[in-house]
């Protein structure tokens, strides 16, 4: 694609760096941009300036958070007795739309692929270990995407987790193999959360 521009080309490649954007779709942004008032493109850069520049991780839970310790954590009306073990910070706005889960949360950061050359040390599994050590934790969720990696991550998490005197529950397989939360429907998510099982049942 060829640009009248340097400019602009530099722009657009910077868009097509966004996942799901490709070379068109982000010339016709950068073309919307130009359009737009000084005003209104100045408070879209300084929000992303700000937004990578201020945002934090949530020291407890590992989810992404205006302060230290998000508001998921620190609630006096969630159950704090249990943790939902999520994938990244979109499974946990997935499950929180359905309004069907009032725990907490445990962002690992990703899943066990020794394909990509993601181990158990990469993620926040040490971290979720020393959690149900140190608190009054009662259930742990394995809340992860019905994928190879998924059940890779949730048997070594049960391994991890099975000598402690919790209950250690996935949510049910109402969603189908290789399938990843955020794409799936509020209802059946919130339906998977609420009939949610215990593991041993699904050790061999």
């Amino acid at each position: 694609m060829e640009f009248s521009s340097k400019l602009l080309g530099h722009a657009v490649e910077e868009f097509a760096k966004l996942p799901g954007v490709g070379k068109k779709t982000a010339l016709r942004l950068v073309l919307h941009l130009l359009k737009q008032p000084d005003g209104d493109v100045f408070r879209f850069t300084e929000s992303l300036d700000r937004l990578k520049k201020e945002i934090k991780y949530c020291k407890n839970c590992f989810n992404i958070s205006d302060v230290h310790t998000c508001e998921i954590c620190v609630s006096h009306k969630r159950d704090q007795g249990i943790i939902c073990v999520v994938e990244d910070t979109r499974d946990v706005m997935a499950i929180e739309g359905t309004q069907q889960f009032n725990g907490t949360y445990h962002v690992l950061g990703g899943l066990i692929s020794p394909m990509e050359g993601v181990g158990p040390s990469d993620l926040k599994i040490d971290a979720l270990v020393e959690r149900v050590r140190a608190q009054e934790i009662k259930e742990v969720i394995l809340a992860l995407s019905a994928t190879m990696e998924g059940d890779t991550t949730i048997f070594y998490l049960y391994r991890k987790l099975k000598e402690f005197d919790i209950q250690i529950s996935t949510i049910a397989r109402g969603i189908a193999f290789g399938g990843e939360l955020e794409y799936v429907d509020e209802i059946t998510l919130g339906r998977s959360i609420m009939t949610r099982v215990p593991y041993e049942r699904n050790v061999g």
